[in-house]
């Protein structure tokens, strides 16, 4: 089975190089640069330096070649998914969501983008707690992989499994996305947290009252609490408001270190994906009913409407209440 990873950021390298353990890779890149890098010196110098990649990995900037593929992972910027889809021209093989985040605008999640725009693929969404470096130098890694066809599932994950990288196969594709996209936001708020040295009790607070956050808008979207618990969710969670490695926390830490939001976002190449998640996430649980206080505050934080001390200080005097809310 010929593997097509749409994206080579550094989470779409990485994927790639754990798919070409066990045969042929073709990733597509927007970038020239990255495609020469990759099929000549073997390396994304780009975006993932330092690693060397497996000769089973090609790579093109065609997005048709993939047409060459049996299955497609899509690891571009959640925000750019539909735009891309669309170009990849209809697609009837496995399609597998690998952005995390919620599209603006429309407040759909990966899923039901794809579910528009490639109506006729089958979707799996693989996501949870994953540093593309050390998954990328064959560091142990699990992830969730969900799907609805169980047997479909069992195809894929066998040949996505790699001998340090374990996917764990689950129905709940709306579980499985949710926990991706809210994590993002979450960590952001535990970056200032840090940038501010409110100290490792407040972080440990605020990894714990976001997982409730995330708990009460996933099911109120339909996701299933256990999905929620497990990697893709409390999994990933975890991970990404535990180090500087995760963009989002490093965002937060910048801000609750003075920087400007505008100013962070002008001097990244890479995507702090809860930026763009956090205002569309607030208005969906809006929508939902869902009170969710710390994403809350990472949008004022984000929109420059409080400084970090003051949004801080702020969900500190929140009334207070039972653990269960």
């Amino acid at each position: 089975m010929k593997i097509g990873i749409i994206g080579a950021g550094a989470w779409g390298t990485a994927l790639a190089q754990v798919c070409a353990e066990s045969g042929p890779v073709l990733i597509w890149a927007h970038e020239e640069r990255t495609v020469a890098d990759i099929n000549d010196h073997r390396e994304n110098r780009t975006f993932l330096p330092g690693i060397k990649l497996s000769p089973e990995i090609a790579a093109t900037t065609d997005l048709a070649a993939l047409n060459s593929c049996d299955a497609a992972l899509l690891v571009t910027p959640a925000q750019h998914a539909a735009k891309t889809l669309q170009a990849l021209g209809p697609w009837q093989r496995p399609l597998i969501l690998c952005c995390k985040g919620i599209e603006a605008g429309t407040k759909r999640l990966m899923s039901e983008v794809a579910e528009e725009v490639q109506p006729d693929a089958p979707l799996c969404v693989l996501s949870g707690p994953t540093f593309a470096d050390e998954v990328a130098k064959g560091l142990p890694a699990a992830v969730t992989f969900s799907c609805a066809d169980g047997e479909l599932a069992n195809r894929l994950v066998r040949r996505i499994a790699g001998s340090a990288f374990r996917p764990y196969h689950s129905d709940d594709i709306l579980g499985a996305e949710i926990g991706g996209a809210v994590k993002n936001v979450l960590a952001i708020a535990c970056g200032v947290a840090d940038g501010l040295g409110l100290g490792k009790n407040a972080r440990a607070a605020l990894i714990s009252r976001g997982f409730a956050e995330m708990v009460r808008f996933g099911t109120a979207k339909g996701a299933r609490e256990e999905t929620l618990a497990g990697l893709s969710g409390l999994g990933d969670l975890v991970l990404t408001c535990s180090s500087e490695a995760s963009r989002n926390m490093s965002f937060g830490k910048a801000l609750g270190e003075g920087d400007s939001a505008a100013a962070l976002l002008a001097d990244r190449v890479t995507v702090a994906e809860g930026v763009h998640t956090a205002p569309v996430l607030v208005s969906l649980a809006r929508d939902l009913g869902v009170e969710m206080p710390i994403s809350e505050a990472v949008l004022a934080l984000v929109e420059g409407r409080l400084a970090p001390r003051d949004a801080m200080k702020a969900l500190l005097q929140r009334p207070l209440t039972s653990e269960a809310n």
